[in-house]
């Protein structure tokens, strides 16, 4: 399975979302490949964020290597699922998309952690350490709730 995580400039929010999956997609040994990118490509070929970066390697995982690139439109046929951090980036997506989107694929992150609530994953850039923790712990909710759903899937391809 091929799954691509999705924020604004991929910098905060998705590249600690493919860190996370990443590690614990390993742990559970699954042959998922994880990415992430952002709809806006303000901070194309940059690190993640400091603090993104910080942040998660007080928590064992290294994101330093990562690479923000622009969402495209091939994206939808390239992965198998496309998690949007917020609501505005799934309407970006849409944009982006055009004739490739597909509702099939692009998922609220949150979904798999709360089933039809629409809900947004706060976007920590410009705030303090505190408020990127605060994300690193939900994503982190979120990825196990990811895996819970979607390891059987991938498992019977």
């Amino acid at each position: 399975m091929k799954i691509l995580m999705v924020c604004l400039g991929n910098i905060c929010r998705s590249p600690i979302a493919e860190g996370i999956l990443k590690d614990k997609v390993a742990k559970a040994s699954l042959t998922w490949i994880v990415d992430s990118a952002g709809t806006l490509d303000f901070h194309n070929g940059e690190q993640p964020h400091h603090l993104s970066i910080k942040v998660c390697l007080q928590n064992g995982i290294d994101i330093s290597t990562q690479k923000s690139r622009p969402f495209t439109k091939k994206d939808f046929l390239d992965y198998d699922l496309i998690f949007a951090m917020a609501n505005d980036v799934l309407y970006d997506m849409k944009k982006i998309g055009k004739e490739n989107f597909s509702e099939e694929k692009a998922i609220l992150f949150l979904e798999p952690l709360h089933p039809g609530k629409s809900y947004d994953v706060p976007d920590p850039w410009g705030r303090n350490e505190k408020d990127f923790v605060e994300v690193y712990e939900l994503i982190d909710k979120a990825c196990d709730a990811i895996i819970n759903q979607y390891a059987n899937v991938s498992k019977s391809n």
